[in-house]
């Protein structure tokens, strides 16, 4: 018997000074995402979290918050995956690295406006997976203290 369940990735949220770590992708599908990864067989998605944003951006990163776990069956083309989100502080310098071909600093000033477009596009490319969404819940929660919640999920 075969069971098909959704496999455990990790994404997180590095904040500092008004800007989000984000990484282009080097393998498909293209696009900007925030750094993460799958999770690993015995290992915790905190430190899941902790390995895939030092392996993507040379971040160590110190995680703050638990936002949410993102599981729609579509957030991921290549097969049904589940994400535990976490924001985070890091420290060390920037720099793309695995998995990643680019890493930047996006400022949050404006991001909102950026991100309500059908299709949020950075230098030509999208934003990967459902990270557009998560980074409309992180502004948010940023704002409001609010994080979103399995009653405004519902179909």
């Amino acid at each position: 018997m075969e069971y098909r369940n959704p496999k455990p990735t990790v994404d997180v949220i590095v904040d500092r000074d008004g800007a989000v770590a984000l990484i282009r992708r080097a393998n498909p599908p293209a696009g900007w995402a925030l750094p993460g990864g799958f999770v690993d067989e015995g290992e915790a998605v905190e430190d899941a979290a902790r390995r895939e944003a030092l392996e993507e951006t040379g971040l160590v990163v110190r995680l703050d918050e638990l936002l949410y776990v993102y599981s729609d069956p579509a957030r991921d083309p290549r097969m049904h995956t589940l994400s535990v989100v976490f924001t985070a502080t890091a420290q060390g310098e920037l720099q793309a690295g695995d998995d990643a071909a680019e890493a930047r600093w996006v400022p949050i000033a404006g991001m909102a406006e950026w991100l309500a477009s059908p299709s949020p596009l950075l230098d030509g490319l999208p934003i990967a997976f459902d990270h557009a969404r998560i980074l409309a819940d992180y502004l948010v929660w940023r704002q409001t203290g609010r994080r979103p919640r399995p009653v405004d999920r519902q179909g």
